[in-house]
Parts: structure tokens; C-alpha cells; sequence
């Protein structure tokens, strides 16, 4: 072999050495991540965590509201109640509350009843005792004006002034006979209204005390249907069990919920809630059951926010409908519900980390070659994960997930119009 051909091929391969080294030095000084555009399905979707719950059922209450107003009795204690869970037939037992403070009420109510009672009997003696006096002295001044008239009658050949003055004393006792009349008929509508006032007195106390021990008896709650017993929930989102209370505003102590009729509720945040619109799908999961998977549809959006409890942040009500159930499904479970907001087919998608901007422009660091382009691009929809790519780049493309070093500075190359 010629010194010429070992010259030219040790020169070869001193360069492809030198080639090497200088792109493997380059490859290991530069970390970047890259990734291939893709033509696919966009899909996005808000994703939220719920509680389900029956969209239909049936409250358990106890005493009605307007007998605790009547008697003024308010938070009544829940002393005794069922197992949330429990299966129950219409008539089965379901709690009891309090009845300490009817019980106070019915104690006042029969003490009163017996002086009531002790009231109209001595109002019956005085009556009877004072119209027996009246209607004495009636006769005993009948019998004075018959012996007045026997005496004139035997009077005859008596002086015409004796025969006068025993004239005018039948006339007075007449009179008087007439005013004592008056009198016992006056004392005795008297007597009659006195009597009515306390026997009112007593019949009212005594439709009190029934009324108070039919209420007692409501204090034991029975269910009015068949079902699942579920606790209902107070105003503070808490759930009622034994101890809390229960008010003329809030009778109720429990649920039976219809469970083929069942919902999620949920919440979704301020950025969110623009996108969730009525009938919009979606897919529930749940917690307790990972592999059961329902598919809903969006039935109300609230159109006012409220606050999350122990925070300042605004979150909207959303409620979605289960277009069917299952038998394991329970209401208070935790729902994980992915709402599906918008759909294109057929499409240039890339992560939302692949695209950058600058004084509104978007553009992508492209790879072309062993060089890097700086590329505007035209954007369409995104998710939290992905945006749709319009105009800029094409599929298989090759884009930086961050920006390349060196190529800061260069111009990007504007889309044409």
C-alpha cells in the first residue's frame, strides 16, 4: 500500500474521531427533551371529585313542624338512631328523640288539669250553695204572702185601716218577690258563666295534655316506607346522627333514597365552570370501586359561586345524572367525574410544554436537520396536558419541550399569510 492511501485513511479516520467527540460532547452538554407531533383525537375534559347522592327520596321526620312551634319546643336531641344502611320496611323502627322536655310539658300540663278540675268542683258547691239560698228565700216569702193573706181574709170585720195595712204588705212582698226572682235568675246566668269559664279551663287543659301525648308518642320515629336509610346532612354539612338536633325548621332525621335514581354532585373551580354546560357527557368513577365506571350527563351548572369551607377560593355546584346505576352503588360515595367539554378528531396535537410565546406570538423550537428552527405556530384548542397545532409545524415533527440553548436569540420564522 502506497504512503498516499495510509495518509488519506489515517486522515479519514482522525476526522471521523474529531466528528465523534465534538457531537457527543455537544449530545452531553445538551439535555433537551423532544417530542414528536402526533395526529390524533383532542380531548378535553374536566376532571372533579363528587359525592353521590339520590336525585329522588324521601325524608324520615318525627313530630311535625307545626306541633314543636305550638309547644315552643326547639332542638330536640336525637337519642336513638339506626345504622346508616340499614334496610327497612314501611312500619320498622328508625329513632327516637329526647322526650325529656315534652315530658316537662305534659308534668305542668296534668298539674294544671288538676287544679282546673279542683277550681270547677268548688265553683259547682258555691253555685249550688248560693242558688239553694236564693231559691230559700223565694219560698220563705211565699209563704209570708199567703199568711199576710190568710190573716186579711180572716180580717174581715176588722177597721178598714187594719184590712189597708195588711193590703199594702202583700202588695210589698209581691214586690219583693218579684225583685228576688230577678235576683236568683241574674246570680243564676252568673253561676252558668262562671261554670262554662272554669269547665273551658279544663277542657282546654285537657285537649293540651292529649295533644302533648299524641306528640310524645311521634317522638318514636317509624319509617313510612321501604329503603336504605340514609342520614341526612345539616346546613353545615354535617351529617345528623345521635346527639344533634332537630327544630321546627329541620323535622327530618334521616332519608330513604330512591336508588334508581341516582346523581353526582360535585364542584368545579372558577376556571373550570366556563367550559361545563348542560348535557354535556361524562364518565363516573368511583372510589370504593374502581373498575365500576357509569356514564352520566351534565343536568345543572350553577350560575352562582360559593365558598369552599375553610378557604377563599369559589367554587360552583355542578350536578350530573347517572343514565344508570348499580346494584354495589350507595349514596355518600366519592365520585371521581370526568366531564367531557370538547372533542376534535383527526388533528396536529402536541404537549402545552412544546409551545412558547412572545409579545403574542406562539412559536415552537423545531429540529431541522443538526440545526434548530424557531417557528411560528397557529394554536387551536388545549387541555391541562395538550394543544391542537392549526398552521406551523406537521406531523412526525420533531419540537423542544424547552428551549434549546444557543437559539434563544434567534428570529422566528412567521407563518405566511
Amino acid at each position: 500500500m502506497s504512503k498516499k492511501k495510509i495518509y488519506i485513511i489515517a486522515g479519514l479516520i482522525i476526522a471521523l474521531l474529531l466528528f465523534y467527540f465534538f457531537f457527543k460532547s455537544k449530545t452531553e452538554d445538551d439535555i433537551s427533551l423532544t417530542v414528536k407531533v402526533k395526529k390524533g383525537n383532542f380531548i378535553s375534559e374536566v376532571l372533579t371529585s363528587g359525592e353521590i347522592q339520590s336525585s329522588s327520596s324521601k325524608r324520615i321526620s318525627g313530630p311535625s313542624s307545626q306541633s314543636l312551634r305550638k309547644f315552643n319546643l326547639r332542638d330536640i336531641k336525637i337519642q336513638d338512631l339506626v345504622s346508616e344502611g340499614s334496610i327497612v320496611k314501611k312500619g320498622d323502627y328508625v329513632g327516637r328523640l329526647d322526650p325529656s322536655s315534652i315530658n316537662e310539658k305534659i308534668l305542668d300540663a296534668e298539674l294544671n288539669l288538676e287544679t282546673a278540675q279542683s277550681k270547677y268542683t268548688q265553683q259547682q258547691l258555691d253555685t249550688t250553695l248560693t242558688l239553694k239560698q236564693e231559691r230559700n228565700g223565694i219560698n220563705d216569702l211565699l209563704f209570708s204572702i199567703e199568711e199576710t193573706k190568710l190573716e186579711l181574709t180572716q180580717s174581715a170585720f176588722e177597721p178598714p185601716a187594719t184590712i189597708k195595712k195588711l193590703e199594702i204588705q202583700i202588695e210589698k212582698s209581691n214586690r219583693d218577690l218579684r225583685e228576688k226572682r230577678e235576683n236568683y235568675s241574674i246570680k243564676k246566668r252568673q253561676a252558668d258563666a262562671k261554670m262554662v269559664e272554669v269547665g273551658t279551663e279544663v277542657s282546654k287543659i285537657k285537649k293540651k295534655l292529649n295533644e302533648l301525648t299524641k306528640l310524645l308518642k311521634s317522638f318514636t320515629i317509624h319509617s313510612d316506607g321501604n329503603g336504605m336509610i340514609t342520614y341526612i346532612k345539616e346546613w353545615d354539612g354535617r351529617k345528623k346522627k345521635v346527639g344533634s338536633s332537630v327544630s321546627p325548621w329541620s323535622p327530618s332525621i334521616a332519608s330513604l333514597p330512591d336508588l334508581s335514581k341516582m346523581e353526582s354532585k360535585t364542584y368545579a373551580n372558577e376556571v373550570d365552570i366556563r367550559k361545563i354546560k348542560k348535557e354535556l357527557p361524562v364518565t363516573v368513577g368511583f372510589d370504593a370501586f374502581p373498575d365500576i365506571k357509569l356514564e352520566g350527563v351534565v343536568t345543572n351548572v350553577a350560575n352562582v359561586g360559593e365558598k369552599k369551607r375553610g378557604s377563599d377560593i369559589k367554587v360552583f355546584q355542578v350536578m350530573i345524572k347517572l343514565k344508570n346505576t348499580n346494584d354495589n352503588i350507595r349514596p355518600g360515595m366519592t365520585t371521581s367525574n370526568k366531564i367531557l367539554t370538547d372533542t376534535e378528531e383527526d388533528t396536529l396535537i402536541t404537549p402545552i410544554e412544546s409551545i412558547f410565546s412572545k409579545d403574542s406570538i406562539s412559536y415552537v423550537y423545531k429540529k431541522s436537520g443538526f440545526s434548530v428552527e424557531k417557528i411560528q405556530v397557529e394554536l387551536g384548542k388545549s387541555n391541562n396536558d395538550i394543544i391542537v397545532i392549526k398552521k406551523g409545524v406537521k406531523e412526525n415533527d420533531v419540537l423542544y419541550l424547552n428551549k434549546p440553548e444557543g437559539y434563544e436569540t434567534k428570529n422566528i420564522i412567521l407563518l405566511k399569510e
